[in-house]
């Protein structure tokens, strides 16, 4: 719009500049962990016989790294460049920002510390101990202040959807971290779940769950609604469609955590909700990744010459592609073959590294050169290289995953004529072997591509002004 440019408002860059840069260096971290714990699983000698380095301890310092540090900051990143810009004003406190980011960099260096350790509550995802879980909420609550404070101040009488997304995101978090890490206290490093038995599964996997469902879904669909867009210079394929898309998420979403507790001492009826819920949420995720793709219809010739815009597509591939895979695996038939076998590893990676790496990897390539003053980035070659690298990374650590969890579901439910097992568990894990070589492969291309994109932004943060990139062109707003 050419108005805006008129008057540009004066944005918060500083904190979006930071977090952007912490989003790489978390993601190389989060990453090179998780291959290294790739490579325990078929060379167990590689914990050293350290015990803050065997695997029960480093497992869940990876789950964070890779989704609260590198995820996170992402979603810090991009969801203040992105009320400031849709809203046309500066962040509503500066000093909350600045509150945000130190405090969630202390929150990530804690879990660092203590996970190790073998401080933990324990628990998946939320593993991180009482004291920790305090700051958590008190970052959370500032971010949430600030989020909507600025949205109270906006410019602009529209709410674009993004944003929508993004609130939900922040509101929901906020709710399921701090209603699941209720929790007595019996010193500064040990707690207790308030909740026992069933009931405390049932709480745990209803945030568990919806971790994924807002944290690792609906933030970053709120950051593919605006750089999809954007890098593609196109308009939002269906803006009602978008809308319509919000509301079935979040109404859906919220109800599918019983998917994970299949053949427990749950209820029945719970687990029973649990898989409708999750296979009807199948239709809203799919209307969000049909949104995102058809965004580029009469662009799509950008694919060819643009490798940020091929990792935001390829990213919403892998959603829709996920967003199959869960409603199906959440069946309880389907379950009875999938449940505690690698096809949930490959699941879950399939989202998280396919999903949810692409989505924020495309974003921060989009975000750097605007925030450092330039028109591009350093090199396009080491993108595309970069793209490459994470795709077939990808490919590899899931399909291994996917054919190492059907194995393993068979081999463990065959049984002889007189009803004995066929196979032992070592001999399932025998037959393992060569996946696991294959999905440590993949982990490598993926942390090789992280660590080209690391030099990519050092070259272009620190150059000249306007050192690349294609001359300026207008830009829609």
């Amino acid at each position: 719009m050419s108005e805006i440019s008129q008057a540009q408002p004066d944005y918060n860059y500083k904190v979006v500049r930071q977090f952007t840069v912490m989003t790489i260096i978390w993601g190389i971290i989060g990453m090179t962990v998780g291959v290294l714990l790739a490579a325990q699983l078929f060379a167990p000698a590689l914990n050293f016989d350290l015990p803050w380095l065997t695997y029960s301890r480093l497992r869940p310092l990876h789950t964070n790294a890779v989704i609260f540090a590198f995820g996170g900051c992402a979603l810090f990143a991009t969801s203040y460049y992105i009320v400031q810009r849709t809203c046309q004003v500066r962040l509503f406190s500066d000093k909350l920002a600045a509150f945000t980011f130190w405090g969630w960099q202390v929150v990530i260096l804690s879990a660092v510390v203590t996970l190790p350790l073998g401080i933990t509550g324990g628990k998946e995802y939320a593993e991180l101990e009482w004291p920790i879980d305090i700051l958590i909420a008190l970052v959370w609550v500032a971010y949430i202040i600030n989020f909507f404070g600025t949205m109270v101040i906006r410019k602009t009488s529209h709410i674009y959807v993004a944003n929508w997304f993004l609130g939900a995101f922040m509101l929901t978090v906020a709710v399921l971290h701090i209603g699941n890490s209720m929790a007595i206290p019996l010193s500064f490093t040990k707690s207790y779940s308030l909740y026992a038995g069933a009931v405390d599964a049932m709480m745990q996997w209803w945030y568990g769950h919806n971790a994924v469902g807002f944290f690792l879904t609906a933030g970053f669909l709120g950051m593919m609604y605006y750089f999809v867009p954007k890098q593609a210079g196109r308009p939002v394929y269906s803006y009602r469609l978008s809308i319509v898309h919000f509301w079935a998420l979040i109404s859906l979403y919220i109800w599918a955590g019983p998917h994970h507790l299949h053949y427990t001492a749950l209820p029945d009826w719970t687990q029973s909700l649990g898989m409708v819920m999750s296979l009807i949420l199948f239709v809203p995720s799919w209307g969000g990744m049909i949104n995102g793709i058809m965004t580029l219809s009469g662009a799509w010739h950008k694919l060819r010459t643009d490798p940020v815009l091929r990792f935001l597509i390829v990213s919403l591939s892998f959603y829709g592609m996920s967003t199959f895979e869960g409603p199906m695996m959440s069946i309880k038939t389907v379950n009875a073959l999938s449940h505690y076998t690698d096809w949930t590893v490959g699941h879950v990676h399939s989202g998280a590294l396919g999903w949810v790496a692409m989505v924020s990897i495309g974003s921060v390539y989009h975000l750097i050169p605007v925030l450092f003053g330039q028109r591009g980035m350093y090199s396009t070659s080491l993108i595309n290289v970069h793209f490459w690298l994470t795709t077939i990374g990808v490919v590899l650590y899931i399909v291994a995953m996917w054919i190492s969890g059907v194995l393993q579901g068979l081999m463990w439910r065959a049984v002889n004529p007189d009803g004995t097992l066929t196979y032992s568990f070592v001999e399932s894990l025998e037959a393992s072997k060569p996946f696991y070589i294959v999905r440590f492969i993949g982990g490598v291309f993926i942390v090789v591509g992280m660590l080209i994109m690391a030099y990519n932004a050092y070259k272009t943060i620190r150059a000249p002004k306007e050192s690349f990139g294609p001359e300026p062109e207008a830009q829609a707003a």
